[in-house]
């Protein structure tokens, strides 16, 4: 069994998700941090080793991320 499938995973959404649902939750395991669609929790997951997972978050905060796609 993954971390991902263990009963005592937490996994969490952001304060800032939307009223509809439309968000992803999040979860760190041992492994790797963990990306799923909280619409579908037994959906398909992302997994980032937790350095990605930092390197991700470093270029959201610096503004390197566009949260409106490709042109």
């Amino acid at each position: 069994m993954t971390d991902s499938q263990r009963a005592d995973t937490v996994w969490r959404k952001s304060l800032a998700s939307s009223t509809q649902g439309d968000c992803v939750e999040v979860a760190s395991t041992d492994e790797s941090v963990l990306v799923r669609d909280s619409q579908n929790p037994q959906g398909p997951r992302l997994f980032f080793s937790h350095s990605e997972w930092t390197a991700f978050l470093t270029g959201v905060r610096r503004g390197e991320v566009d949260p409106t796609g490709p042109s």
